[in-house]
Protein backbone atom coordinates (compact mmCIF):
# COMPACT_ATOMS: atom_id res chain seq x y z
CA UNK A 1 0.00 0.00 0.00
CA UNK A 2 1.24 3.46 -1.24
CA UNK A 3 1.86 5.90 1.62
CA UNK A 4 0.18 9.25 1.00
CA UNK A 5 3.08 12.18 1.15
CA UNK A 6 2.81 14.39 4.12
CA UNK A 7 1.48 17.78 3.44
CA UNK A 8 3.32 21.18 3.89
CA UNK A 9 2.11 21.99 6.85
CA UNK A 10 2.63 18.72 8.33
CA UNK A 11 6.07 18.34 7.86
CA UNK A 12 6.69 22.15 8.89
CA UNK A 13 5.11 20.44 12.59
CA UNK A 14 7.42 17.48 12.15
CA UNK A 15 10.29 20.02 11.42
CA UNK A 16 9.79 21.93 14.52
CA UNK A 17 9.03 19.32 16.75
CA UNK A 18 12.81 17.63 15.67
CA UNK A 19 14.35 21.21 16.19
CA UNK A 20 12.82 21.57 19.51
CA UNK A 21 13.80 17.79 20.20
CA UNK A 22 17.25 18.37 19.13
CA UNK A 23 17.56 21.37 21.16
CA UNK A 24 16.56 20.22 24.40
CA UNK A 25 19.54 17.23 24.36
CA UNK A 26 22.33 19.72 22.92
CA UNK A 27 20.99 22.35 25.51
CA UNK A 28 21.49 19.27 28.60
CA UNK A 29 24.47 18.22 27.02
CA UNK A 30 25.91 21.79 27.03
CA UNK A 31 25.06 22.55 30.82
CA UNK A 32 26.08 19.41 31.61
CA UNK A 33 29.42 19.93 29.94
CA UNK A 34 29.72 23.54 30.84
CA UNK A 35 29.08 22.61 34.79
CA UNK A 36 31.47 19.49 34.54
CA UNK A 37 34.27 21.68 33.06
CA UNK A 38 33.46 24.67 35.31
CA UNK A 39 34.19 22.71 37.91
CA UNK A 40 37.50 20.66 36.82
CA UNK A 41 38.90 24.45 35.47
CA UNK A 42 38.54 26.03 38.96
CA UNK A 43 39.03 22.97 40.84
CA UNK A 44 42.10 21.28 39.35
CA UNK A 45 44.74 23.65 39.51
CA UNK A 46 44.57 23.15 43.65
CA UNK A 47 44.86 19.76 43.81
CA UNK A 48 47.69 18.52 44.92
CA UNK A 49 49.36 15.11 46.82
CA UNK A 50 49.58 17.13 50.15
CA UNK A 51 46.01 18.43 49.47
CA UNK A 52 44.75 14.43 49.09
CA UNK A 53 47.41 12.56 51.71
CA UNK A 54 47.34 14.63 54.71
CA UNK A 55 45.02 16.32 57.13
CA UNK A 56 44.21 19.78 57.86
CA UNK A 57 46.79 21.44 60.73
CA UNK A 58 46.37 24.58 62.26
CA UNK A 59 50.06 24.52 63.55
CA UNK A 60 51.41 23.99 59.68
CA UNK A 61 48.55 26.09 58.37
CA UNK A 62 47.84 23.54 55.79
CA UNK A 63 44.96 22.15 54.68
CA UNK A 64 44.08 18.30 53.67
CA UNK A 65 41.09 16.16 53.16
CA UNK A 66 42.47 12.53 53.53
CA UNK A 67 40.19 12.20 56.29
CA UNK A 68 37.43 13.55 54.61
CA UNK A 69 38.22 11.27 51.97
CA UNK A 70 38.33 8.21 53.81
CA UNK A 71 35.65 8.63 55.45
CA UNK A 72 33.53 8.96 52.20
CA UNK A 73 34.77 5.70 51.35
CA UNK A 74 33.83 4.23 54.81
CA UNK A 75 29.96 5.36 54.77
CA UNK A 76 29.83 3.96 50.96
CA UNK A 77 31.14 0.54 51.69
CA UNK A 78 29.41 0.22 55.16
CA UNK A 79 26.20 1.38 53.72
CA UNK A 80 26.41 -0.77 50.94
CA UNK A 81 26.97 -3.96 52.98
CA UNK A 82 23.60 -3.17 54.92
CA UNK A 83 21.35 -1.96 52.17
CA UNK A 84 22.27 -4.41 49.52
CA UNK A 85 21.43 -7.49 51.31
CA UNK A 86 18.70 -6.08 52.60
CA UNK A 87 16.95 -4.43 49.79
CA UNK A 88 17.63 -7.27 47.43
CA UNK A 89 16.05 -9.50 50.10
CA UNK A 90 13.09 -7.36 50.06
CA UNK A 91 12.13 -7.17 46.30
CA UNK A 92 12.99 -11.14 46.04
CA UNK A 93 10.38 -11.20 48.36
CA UNK A 94 7.77 -8.66 47.55
CA UNK A 95 8.17 -10.15 43.63
CA UNK A 96 8.54 -13.63 43.83
CA UNK A 97 7.16 -14.95 47.14
CA UNK A 98 4.48 -12.29 48.55
CA UNK A 99 0.75 -13.29 47.80
CA UNK A 100 -0.86 -10.74 49.06
CA UNK A 101 -1.00 -8.32 46.32
CA UNK A 102 -3.04 -5.29 48.71
CA UNK A 103 0.40 -5.30 51.01
CA UNK A 104 2.78 -5.09 48.14
CA UNK A 105 1.01 -2.41 46.85
CA UNK A 106 1.14 -1.04 50.23
CA UNK A 107 4.79 -1.46 50.67
CA UNK A 108 5.67 -0.23 46.93
CA UNK A 109 3.84 3.01 47.85
CA UNK A 110 5.48 3.41 50.85
CA UNK A 111 9.17 2.85 49.38
CA UNK A 112 8.12 5.36 46.33
CA UNK A 113 7.12 7.91 49.04
CA UNK A 114 10.38 7.37 51.45
CA UNK A 115 12.30 8.50 47.99
CA UNK A 116 10.79 11.59 47.82
CA UNK A 117 11.18 12.32 51.26
CA UNK A 118 13.90 15.60 51.67
CA UNK A 119 17.16 14.54 53.65
CA UNK A 120 17.16 17.04 55.97
CA UNK A 121 13.86 14.82 57.12
CA UNK A 122 16.16 12.13 57.50
CA UNK A 123 18.78 13.32 59.07
CA UNK A 124 16.57 14.96 61.75
CA UNK A 125 15.34 11.10 62.59
CA UNK A 126 18.77 9.93 62.56
CA UNK A 127 19.89 12.28 64.67
CA UNK A 128 17.20 11.57 67.09
CA UNK A 129 16.90 7.85 67.16
CA UNK A 130 20.58 6.58 66.29
CA UNK A 131 22.92 9.53 67.92
CA UNK A 132 20.43 10.03 70.95
CA UNK A 133 18.31 7.06 71.27
CA UNK A 134 20.59 4.31 70.98
CA UNK A 135 23.54 6.31 71.92
CA UNK A 136 25.65 6.54 68.86
CA UNK A 137 26.58 10.17 68.99
CA UNK A 138 27.39 11.92 65.86
CA UNK A 139 29.37 9.05 64.25
CA UNK A 140 29.98 7.35 61.22
CA UNK A 141 28.23 4.66 62.20
CA UNK A 142 25.29 6.77 62.83
CA UNK A 143 25.56 8.49 59.19
CA UNK A 144 26.12 4.74 57.60
CA UNK A 145 22.25 3.89 59.24
CA UNK A 146 20.84 6.92 58.36
CA UNK A 147 22.00 6.67 54.67
CA UNK A 148 20.37 2.96 54.88
CA UNK A 149 16.90 4.80 55.26
CA UNK A 150 17.31 6.95 52.36
CA UNK A 151 18.73 4.87 49.78
CA UNK A 152 17.34 0.94 50.46
CA UNK A 153 13.73 2.48 48.67
CA UNK A 154 15.81 2.77 45.73
CA UNK A 155 17.68 -0.58 46.22
CA UNK A 156 14.18 -2.19 46.40
CA UNK A 157 12.28 -0.29 43.40
CA UNK A 158 14.91 -0.49 40.99
CA UNK A 159 15.30 -3.94 41.51
CA UNK A 160 11.49 -5.31 41.74
CA UNK A 161 11.42 -3.34 38.32
CA UNK A 162 14.43 -5.19 37.24
CA UNK A 163 13.01 -8.93 38.43
CA UNK A 164 9.45 -7.87 36.79
CA UNK A 165 11.51 -7.84 33.29
CA UNK A 166 12.40 -11.22 33.73
CA UNK A 167 10.07 -13.06 31.09
CA UNK A 168 7.74 -15.60 33.02
CA UNK A 169 9.01 -18.34 30.95
CA UNK A 170 12.42 -18.25 32.12
CA UNK A 171 10.63 -19.56 35.52
CA UNK A 172 8.31 -22.11 34.42
CA UNK A 173 11.01 -23.57 32.03
CA UNK A 174 13.71 -23.50 35.46
CA UNK A 175 10.64 -24.76 37.72
CA UNK A 176 9.84 -27.47 34.79
CA UNK A 177 13.21 -29.04 34.79
CA UNK A 178 12.44 -29.61 38.54
CA UNK A 179 14.81 -26.73 39.96
CA UNK A 180 13.73 -25.63 43.65
CA UNK A 181 12.39 -22.19 43.71
CA UNK A 182 15.16 -20.61 45.27
CA UNK A 183 17.31 -21.87 42.92
CA UNK A 184 15.87 -20.77 39.94
CA UNK A 185 15.81 -17.35 41.56
CA UNK A 186 19.17 -17.57 42.61
CA UNK A 187 20.04 -19.20 39.00
CA UNK A 188 18.09 -17.90 36.64
CA UNK A 189 16.14 -14.72 38.10
CA UNK A 190 18.90 -12.54 39.50
CA UNK A 191 21.71 -13.12 36.93
CA UNK A 192 18.97 -12.16 34.06
CA UNK A 193 18.09 -9.10 36.42
CA UNK A 194 21.84 -8.15 37.08
CA UNK A 195 22.14 -4.67 35.58
CA UNK A 196 19.04 -3.27 37.34
CA UNK A 197 20.45 -4.59 40.61
CA UNK A 198 24.02 -2.81 39.41
CA UNK A 199 21.92 0.67 38.18
CA UNK A 200 20.47 0.78 41.73
CA UNK A 201 23.74 0.39 43.35
CA UNK A 202 24.97 2.99 41.08
CA UNK A 203 22.03 5.62 41.95
CA UNK A 204 22.52 4.93 46.03
CA UNK A 205 26.32 5.56 45.78
CA UNK A 206 25.45 8.76 44.41
CA UNK A 207 22.98 9.55 46.47
CA UNK A 208 25.51 8.33 49.25
CA UNK A 209 28.17 10.31 48.27
CA UNK A 210 26.19 13.54 47.22
CA UNK A 211 24.51 13.56 50.37
CA UNK A 212 25.41 16.37 53.16
CA UNK A 213 22.40 17.74 55.45
CA UNK A 214 21.87 14.37 56.32
CA UNK A 215 25.44 13.59 57.44
CA UNK A 216 25.93 17.09 59.41
CA UNK A 217 23.18 16.02 61.91
CA UNK A 218 24.42 11.99 62.35
CA UNK A 219 28.32 11.50 61.44
CA UNK A 220 29.44 15.09 62.56
CA UNK A 221 32.31 17.35 61.18
CA UNK A 222 34.86 15.89 62.63
CA UNK A 223 38.05 16.59 60.16
CA UNK A 224 40.80 14.59 62.52
CA UNK A 225 42.23 11.11 60.80
CA UNK A 226 41.10 8.05 62.69
CA UNK A 227 42.07 4.92 62.30
CA UNK A 228 38.82 2.38 62.34
CA UNK A 229 40.53 -0.77 61.57
CA UNK A 230 42.22 -0.74 64.93
CA UNK A 231 38.95 -0.65 66.64
CA UNK A 232 35.56 -0.97 65.94
CA UNK A 233 34.70 1.34 68.97
CA UNK A 234 36.30 3.88 66.89
CA UNK A 235 34.03 3.50 63.98
CA UNK A 236 30.87 3.38 66.80
CA UNK A 237 31.95 7.03 68.13
CA UNK A 238 34.06 8.89 66.18
CA UNK A 239 32.93 11.74 64.13
CA UNK A 240 33.87 12.68 60.64
CA UNK A 241 32.86 14.55 57.90
CA UNK A 242 32.57 13.13 54.41
CA UNK A 243 33.93 15.02 51.34
CA UNK A 244 29.98 16.87 50.92
CA UNK A 245 30.29 17.91 54.25
CA UNK A 246 34.40 19.48 54.19
CA UNK A 247 33.07 21.37 50.98
CA UNK A 248 29.89 23.10 52.94
CA UNK A 249 32.10 23.69 55.52
CA UNK A 250 34.95 25.45 53.78
CA UNK A 251 32.58 27.06 51.05
CA UNK A 252 30.13 27.99 54.07
CA UNK A 253 31.81 28.46 56.89
CA UNK A 254 35.27 29.41 55.72
CA UNK A 255 34.88 30.90 52.62
CA UNK A 256 38.07 28.96 50.56
CA UNK A 257 36.44 28.53 47.33
CA UNK A 258 39.60 27.40 45.86
CA UNK A 259 39.24 24.43 48.06
CA UNK A 260 35.82 24.26 48.17
CA UNK A 261 35.88 23.41 44.28
CA UNK A 262 39.41 21.05 44.55
CA UNK A 263 36.90 19.23 46.81
CA UNK A 264 33.82 19.29 43.94
CA UNK A 265 36.42 18.21 41.17
CA UNK A 266 37.25 15.77 43.45
CA UNK A 267 34.07 14.32 44.06
CA UNK A 268 33.31 14.12 40.98
CA UNK A 269 36.23 11.92 39.63
CA UNK A 270 35.49 9.79 42.84
CA UNK A 271 31.63 9.61 41.92
CA UNK A 272 32.81 8.21 38.29
CA UNK A 273 35.41 6.06 39.42
CA UNK A 274 32.84 4.15 41.66
CA UNK A 275 30.04 3.81 38.49
CA UNK A 276 32.38 2.43 36.53
CA UNK A 277 33.73 0.11 38.60
CA UNK A 278 30.21 -0.95 39.05
CA UNK A 279 29.79 -1.03 35.53
CA UNK A 280 32.92 -3.62 35.47
CA UNK A 281 31.15 -5.73 38.24
CA UNK A 282 27.77 -6.29 37.06
CA UNK A 283 29.09 -6.89 33.57
CA UNK A 284 31.42 -9.68 35.16
CA UNK A 285 28.95 -11.14 36.88
CA UNK A 286 26.01 -11.08 34.16
CA UNK A 287 28.89 -12.75 32.20
CA UNK A 288 29.33 -15.10 34.81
Amino acid sequence: MKMQPLSGKRKAYDRILRFLLYFCAALTCGLLIFIIGYIFVKGLPHITWEFLSTEPSFIRDSIGILPNILNTVYLVVVTLIIILPLGVGAAIYLTEYATNRRLVSILEFATETLTGIPSIIFGLVGMLFFCQVLGLQASLLAGSLTLVIMTIPTIIRTTQESLKTVPQSYREAALGLGAGKWHMIRTVVLPSSVDGIVTGCILSVGRIVGESAALLFTAGMGMSLNNFFSSFDNFIHSSGASLTVALYVYARERAEFDVAFAIAAILMILTLLINLTAKLVGRKLKKN
